[in-house]
Parts: structure tokens; sequence; C-alpha cells
């Protein structure tokens, strides 16, 4: 099984340029999913993405989770 993110506008619309960062697009473990996105959540953000969905093959595990973190 492949574990993946879908990223999102903060209206939840699918970002469908994603910057060069980003196109980490499988990974074997959801512990490395999460690693990953721990690690470049930044990037992200600057390039107009605001939530993510975790995805396990097509099954939501989680999300939508917001990128910002807490006020």
């Amino acid at each position: 099984m492949g574990w993946s993110w879908q990223y999102l506008t903060a209206e939840g619309v699918v970002v469908a340029e994603l910057p060069d960062t980003s196109m980490a697009t499988a990974f074997p473990t959801q512990s490395d999913a999460e690693t990953w996105i721990g690690e470049v959540w930044p990037t992200l953000l600057e390039a107009g993405i605001e939530q993510v969905l975790l995805l396990e093959e097509d099954r939501i595990v989680y999300g939508p989770m917001g990128l910002r973190p807490a006020e």
C-alpha cells in the first residue's frame, strides 16, 4: 500500500500546480509521509497550499489538516 498527500487551498480546492519540494508523491509508510510533511510544510505554505489530506491508496486517512501553526 502507498501513502500520499493531497494538497488543498484554504477553500479546500485541490492544488494542481505543485512546488518542486512537494514532488515526493508516494511513501512506503504513514510515518514516512508524516515525517516528510513535517519537514516541508513551510515551503508548501509559501506555494499557497494551506491544507493537506493523508491518503492510503485512495482512502482518506485524515484531513483536511491545516498547515499553519496554531496561534
